[in-house]
């Protein structure tokens, strides 16, 4: 839901405007303003409104994520329905939407497309890292050849933490490049999907066949001790915020690439 303030002082484009939106909205409300008398709040002016997607652009660019609290729930009293689209739903209140009657849902990401752009966009980035890219393009620009000398993924050790969907589907791109995988996740138990069962027989999850040696997350320090790359694939919530602290940098390499929403407040402590 976006805001638009209009003031009725403000001339013909004030005029313009409140008529446009009023054409294609009947939600709007009236309410006192200041010294510039009273103000017009359209709550949504819909897509038929040409600068609707220049407003909501401007809206939500200041949220890393939308948020919907109880107080924001507790409004919505014709909701039947969260969904998200992937990991992600930190931002809700579950309790609240399950007390009011509203469903929290996600579309997975590893059938829709998303856990695969990530890995791909990981992949990128840490060819960047490795291959110096910001340096190499002030070289290009300096017309110096030769330099940076970057490094390769071959031969190197990259530390999942975190094998979901998009861990799985980054150790796929991953190992062609010829890397040894580790990997930590909650559990290695078979997943119990009907695409995992032959005959009637549960077969083990074929991603897990992809991870060189796997642990569980109080191994996570000792895989870190022997990666040159750590990539984060959690999604973020009670368990995991701040599972990046200081004994962990502590404990790495100095390659890591955060692939989620965690919070980086430890990195003050400087070690990277």
């Amino acid at each position: 839901m976006i805001s638009l303030r209009i003031s009725r002082g403000i001339g013909a484009l004030g005029s313009h405007l409140k008529a446009l939106c009023a054409s294609v909205s009947s939600k709007v409300e009236v309410m006192g303003g200041d010294n510039e008398g009273r103000i017009t709040r359209v709550l949504f002016c819909g897509p038929h409104f040409p600068a609707s997607e220049q407003y909501t652009k401007e809206y939500l660019q200041v949220h890393p994520f939308i948020q919907l609290s109880a107080d924001i729930i507790s409004r919505a009293r014709k909701m039947k329905l969260i969904m998200q689209y992937g990991v992600g739903l930190e931002g809700v209140d579950v309790n609240a939407a399950t007390s009011h009657g509203i469903k929290v849902a996600r579309i997975p990401s590893d059938i829709t497309g998303n856990a695969a752009s990530c890995a791909e966009m990981a992949i990128y980035l840490m060819l960047g890292l490795l291959r110096k890219q910001n340096e190499m393009k002030i070289a290009v620009e300096q017309k110096r050849l030769g330099e940076p000398i970057g490094d390769t993924l071959l031969e190197k050790t990259v530390f999942i933490l975190g094998y979901g969907n998009i861990g799985i589907e980054l150790a796929k791109r991953l190992r062609p490049f010829g890397v040894k995988i580790v990997a930590t996740k909650r559990s290695w138990a078979p997943n119990i999907d009907s695409r995992d069962k032959f005959n009637g027989f549960l077969k083990e999850n074929p991603g897990d066949a992809l991870v060189d040696k796997k642990g569980i997350h109080q191994d996570m320090y000792e895989m870190a001790r022997i990666a040159d790359i750590v990539v984060c694939c959690l999604r973020q919530d009670n368990e995991t915020v701040g599972i990046v602290d200081q004994k962990f940098l502590s404990s790495m390499k100095k390659i890591v690439l955060n692939w989620t929403e965690l919070n980086w407040s430890d990195l003050k402590f400087g070690y990277l």
